[in-house]
């Protein structure tokens, strides 16, 4: 993984990861829950952290802390506290191995972790998925999906993307157009074209050919593939977009969605908050500000209530006013 400097949680320092592990025994024995003291040392240790309380909880009490704050703590903030304490390298593993489990596949979660990670981490949560649950995550979500939306996920599982280079003016000239010609102009969507062009092409090089899609047919690619397309498929199409544009962006939205109008979808607000907060939480926040002109700080404080809100604020960092 890249070094990355624009998340809300960084290592603390001074670190003891004994000292730690003995405060959240404390919070956790005898009559009544200390949840102050477990949701401050969570959100203020960063994950390699918390692996390494963990152990010194094993070592110390032969007790497995995952389990103790499950029998603790109730609800959203069971799910809070437990989801910080997933390594993080088996975090997007699990998520889709939930996702695909049982009836009804949460399309929602696949289209999320494939459409945002990058080719290094798809190959690495392949790998991870492997290794944990003897299983291919291929054959698993070939399994439960189906159509365009089946053949899009394959072509992002391949993880085989252009690697950003010198654009080529000329094929950018060329993939709009195919592009053009497979939406606009046709009668009925060649969807096999927007899948390998999306799926396949450089970063750069998409951004390019979004542009260059722009001139020639006077849309944004997004009001084309909202148009031409439906369901599951267009909501995948529409996240390989907006990631392509920016990812901070996408997960800003995601977030936005997540909590607007009535009702939480807690589930997502959890797994963005938990997933981004050592990657580029601090530019989520920039862009919710504006593209949405609002605070992240003020949608949770407004949205969720008791110490779940306060392990999420936390999470957050600061409010941008």
């Amino acid at each position: 993984m890249a070094k990355n400097t624009r998340g809300t949680v960084k290592a603390f320092s001074p670190f003891d990861a004994r000292a730690d592990a003995e405060a959240l025994r404390k919070a956790m024995k005898g009559m009544g829950t200390d949840e102050e003291t477990i949701l401050k040392i969570l959100t203020g240790r960063n994950n390699s952290q918390r692996q390494e309380i963990a152990s010194a909880f094993k070592t110390l009490f032969g007790r497995d802390l995952v389990d103790d704050l499950k029998s603790e703590l109730t609800g959203k903030f069971e799910t809070l506290m437990v989801s910080l304490m997933r390594p993080a390298y088996i975090f997007d593993a699990h998520a889709l191995k939930h996702a695909i489990k049982g009836a009804g596949t949460n399309e929602k979660v696949l289209t999320e972790i494939l459409a945002s990670r990058t080719p290094a981490e798809v190959r690495n949560i392949k790998q991870v998925y492997l290794q944990e649950y003897e299983a291919n995550l291929e054959d698993k979500i070939t399994g439960e999906t189906s159509g365009h939306f089946q053949r899009l996920l394959v072509v992002l599982l391949q993880a085989n993307r252009d690697p950003d280079g010198r654009v080529d003016e000329g094929l950018v000239e060329q993939d709009a157009q195919v592009l053009f010609r497979a939406g606009e102009l046709k009668w009925g969507t060649d969807e096999e074209k927007f899948i390998t062009i999306l799926g396949t092409r450089s970063v750069s090089h998409l951004r390019r050919v979004f542009d260059k899609y722009m001139t020639i047919s006077g849309f944004q690619i997004e009001e084309t593939i909202d148009r031409e397309t439906s369901g599951d498929l267009e909501k995948l199409l529409l996240a390989v977009v907006k990631c392509i544009r920016s990812i901070p962006a996408y997960f800003a939205e995601t977030l936005y969605y997540s909590m607007k109008g009535a009702g939480t979808d807690d589930e997502t607000l959890i797994r963005v908050m938990v997933s981004r907060s050592e990657i580029d939480l601090l530019d989520i926040r920039q862009e919710l500000r504006k593209n949405f002109a609002k605070s992240l700080h003020q949608m949770i404080q407004k949205d969720t209530s008791g110490d779940y809100r306060k392990a999420l604020l936390l999470l957050c960092g600061g409010d941008d006013e």
